[in-house]
């Protein structure tokens, strides 16, 4: 355990496990305890350009289901509240595996929602393998720079439908207002939460475009 403790702090590009450098180019973002992508990057990766280099991957929106419906990046599911994130984990637990599957977190501007959702990814996966340290269920994460607004910006094409509803767009305040009280209500009940059935989304297995 200490040598993977000593070569991840020597090799700040190492994934989360410590067994390899990051495949995708990572760039300068806000948040800088975590690696982020740029939207020309998740481009690439959803027309094939690193299937070379990874099994597979899974962009994770971390928007409100009313955003994600009114257009998301093409193949990506919505996870928006750490109870589903936990789900995401949990359903590995167990699991071993040599492929290289990668995710990619983002919300509309990566500037809260999304890098909250995966800091809590990487401490539920830290805790589940606190025995076998440095494994990972998600060793290769990244973050979009910029959010769907950005990679809306310069790749609508990559968009389906091809659209963007802002969080705060008038006509869903109360929609805002609903997932706002449920992510109180979460707060302290992170693993007790009511969803409906239109909002169901299956993450076990959790299925990786590319493989």
């Amino acid at each position: 355990m200490k040598s993977a403790v000593d070569k991840m702090e020597a090799e700040i590009n190492l994934i989360g496990d410590g067994s390899k450098c990051h495949r995708l180019p990572t760039i300068t973002g806000r948040h800088k305890d975590l690696k982020s992508v740029s939207p020309r990057t998740v481009s690439q990766l959803l027309t094939g350009k690193y299937d070379d280099v990874i099994s597979g991957y899974q962009i994770i929106d971390c928007r409100y289901p009313y955003e994600y419906e009114g257009g998301h990046i093409e193949g990506a599911i919505n996870l928006h509240n750490e109870a589903q994130i936990s789900e995401l984990v949990t359903n590995l637990r167990g699991r071993e595996s040599t492929q290289r599957n990668i995710l990619v977190f983002h919300c509309e501007f990566s500037s809260e929602r999304a890098p909250k959702l995966l800091r809590h990814l990487r401490s539920m996966d830290r805790k589940l393998n606190s025995d076998c340290y440095p494994f990972l269920f998600y060793p290769e994460v990244y973050l979009l720079d910029g959010g769907y607004k950005a990679f809306y910006e310069q790749h609508q094409r990559q968009c389906q439908p091809n659209t963007y509803i802002p969080m705060l767009h008038e006509d869903y305040a109360s929609q805002l207002r609903h997932f706002r009280s449920k992510s109180k209500t979460n707060k302290t009940a992170k693993n007790r939460y009511v969803r409906s059935r239109s909002l169901e989304i299956d993450v076990s297995p959790l299925t990786f475009s590319h493989l």
